[in-house]
């Protein structure tokens, strides 16, 4: 099935400086002082202890990371990732407001860096080691948010100057490899909506004497999906589709505070919810 109409191929690469360095000596005195063996425990710094410039921008990182691919489907076995274009407008326009944040979270930390570097003097006492700390020039190049797009290709498309039977030998191998990555792309959105479906079958357990709390989320996150679902589904899977709408019909009118008050509201959903559970194969 082609579907290079249908999707894009998007890859991100971010990154940060880690900043943290194993101290030998301290790892040392720690491993004598309990009569350990020299491997038995590392003991690692953090070079910005006592500022959160740097970390920050990790964290930040690891957001922009959750979001690309919550929104995208796999495709290589690691960097490239398919991106339906139903979803690239809204993709590419958060993107570059991400880039932007992460570009100006450096540039706090790098307008920063002589003085941390100082008061990292202070805070790491005697585990401080100039020579862990880089000249700014080098730590600029530490830090990087880079993306790329390219076109879906087209399943079998060769324009190689080789004789015919390897060609077509070429072809086969690779159109099964490409009907492999789009059934295991595929797989996600139903391994998803299956994790929230559980989840929420999990919570709407009868508990007992137990209590349980009930937020927002318990409503929210499978409405969410299910509008996701509607620009992930690139193959157009009408058992996805069925799935999906079943889902959003379960959710129709449920309110949360309901939930926490009626163990009978609980009941019914977390009945709708297993009847889904049970109706597919997930």
């Amino acid at each position: 099935m082609s579907i290079s109409a249908s999707a894009v191929l998007v890859e991100l690469n971010i990154s940060v400086w880690p900043a943290a360095k194993i101290d030998r000596e301290i790892t040392s005195q720690v491993n004598a002082s309990a009569s350990a063996h020299k491997d038995a425990s590392q003991t690692k710094k953090n070079l910005f202890a006592g500022t959160s410039l740097r970390a920050d921008i990790e964290k930040f990182a690891a957001r922009v990371c959750l979001y690309n691919n919550q929104h995208t489907l796999p495709w290589a076995d690691k960097g490239e990732r398919m991106l339906p274009t139903k979803l690239f407008m809204d993709y590419k326009q958060t993107m570059n407001g991400y880039e932007r944040t992460f570009n100006m979270l450096c540039d706090n930390f790098f307008d920063e860096y002589e003085r941390l570097v100082e008061e990292a003097k202070v805070n790491l006492g005697s585990m401080y080691k100039a020579e862990d700390y880089p000249d700014l020039t080098n730590v600029r190049t530490k830090f990087s948010f880079r993306r790329s797009v390219k076109p879906l290709p087209e399943a079998g498309d060769f324009r190689l100057d080789i004789p015919a039977h390897d060609l077509a030998e070429m072809r086969s191998a690779y159109e099964t490899q490409y009907s492999e990555k789009l059934a295991d792309a595929m797989r996600t959105p139903w391994e998803r909506l299956h994790e929230v479906l559980l989840g929420m079958s999990k919570k709407l357990e009868g508990s007992g004497d137990e209590k349980k709390r009930y937020h927002d989320s318990l409503i929210s996150n499978p409405l969410e999906l299910c509008e996701l679902l509607t620009k992930l589904n690139v193959t157009n899977d009408p058992k996805l589709e069925d799935a999906r709408r079943q889902v959003e019909l379960a959710m129709l009118g449920a309110d949360i505070e309901e939930v926490k008050d009626s163990p009978l509201v609980r009941e019914n959903l977390k009945s709708k919810v297993d009847a889904i559970l049970g109706k597919f194969e997930w």
